[in-house]
């Protein structure tokens, strides 16, 4: 099995597969009030067969080029992730997220990871757009998509109030800072709004308020 190697901290990327399910339990077990904070992410996986299916369902996404796991170990210690939620070769665009548990956090591990993921799926893979999403109160997630230059190209509003990971604020398609590596590649945020995060009168329009 291959690990890349994020650092000098002994951070490494790996993928995350059904044999993980154990180690993948555990690691949820710690975080799992910290990473349902804002999305969704492993609430089926309550015992180890139910963990071993999250993770097999997302190794037939990998099977069939549709998306992906990768987990993040810090000092051998599974902390948590990032992953293609969506992977459109066919039409080059492709949807990103992460999850950490706290002993992951205010490292910069998804930071390094996902300059990983997005490197190779745009160098290997030609995605020509790759999105991130997030809700409108996960600033941390919103903050890593600034630090990997995105920039905001639109508010889902009435959505649920958990949904996939990161994006973040300014209206409008852009690509990363000028002098990046891939700075025709647009790295865009959409950020999600719970129904019950619009302020009355706002309900029937469509522009960010």
């Amino acid at each position: 099995m291959y690990a890349i190697s994020l650092g000098d901290d002994g951070a490494e990327l790996r993928p995350l597969e059904p044999w993980h399910a154990e180690e993948f339990l555990a690691h949820l077990d710690r975080g799992r009030e910290f990473i349902t904070r804002h999305i969704p992410f492993g609430v089926g996986a309550t015992d180890v067969d139910s963990a071993r299916a999250v993770l097999r369902t997302w190794a037939d996404k990998r099977a069939t080029d549709n998306g992906g796991l990768h987990g993040l170990w810090l000092d051998g210690k599974l902390v948590g992730g990032v992953l293609f939620r969506v992977f459109d070769a066919v039409n080059g665009t492709c949807e990103v997220g992460c999850w950490l548990e706290p002993a992951g956090s205010g490292r910069g591990l998804v930071t390094r990871a996902m300059r990983v993921l997005i490197d190779w799926a745009v160098d290997g893979r030609g995605i020509h757009r790759v999105e991130w999403r997030a809700s409108s109160a996960n600033e941390p997630s919103i903050k890593v998509a600034r630090r990997l230059g995105m920039s905001r190209d639109g508010v889902l509003r009435g959505t649920p109030s958990t949904g996939a990971c990161a994006r973040t604020p300014r209206c409008g398609r852009c690509s990363r800072p000028s002098g990046g590596r891939h700075a025709r590649v647009p790295l865009t945020t959409i950020i999600k709004k719970p129904l019950r995060e619009r302020p009355y009168g706002a309900r029937h329009g469509n522009q960010d308020s």
